[in-house]
């Protein structure tokens, strides 16, 4: 059974950092590429970040520059490490694996979303 477990947000103030997790069981996970999505209240869930199985990421412009995506094969993990937050990145952060990683195409494989990890960034 595929699970998606998030974790690691919060609330910080503009210009802060935060570290979000995903763990994952029940998919093959060195063997699919993965991406953190995120919805903000009243908006469409988007995809931010994706990472390949051999490491290439991919970023909205939004986050370049700021957030940093990578993976943990060991450990079935993939994390995002966002720094320089700012308010417009308050949403509600998800992982999935996307299934056209070197595009922003948000289609995704899994049909079961984990509970996302709420981000605030206020001041």
């Amino acid at each position: 059974q595929v699970q998606l477990v998030e974790s690691g947000g919060g609330s910080v103030e503009p210009g802060g950092s935060l570290r979000l997790s995903c763990a994952t069981t029940g998919i093959l996970f060195s063997l699919n590429p993965m991406g953190w999505y995120r919805q903000a209240p009243g908006k469409q869930r988007e995809l931010v970040a994706t990472i390949t199985t051999t490491g290439d990421a991919l970023y909205v412009d939004s986050v370049k520059g700021r957030f940093t995506i990578s993976r943990d094969n060991a450990k079935s993990m993939v994390h995002l490490q966002m720094d320089s937050l700012r308010s417009e990145d308050t949403a509600v952060y998800y992982c999935n694996a996307p299934v056209k990683p070197a595009t922003l195409d948000p289609r995704f494989r899994y049909n079961k979303w984990g509970q996302g990890t709420q981000v605030t960034v206020a001041s």
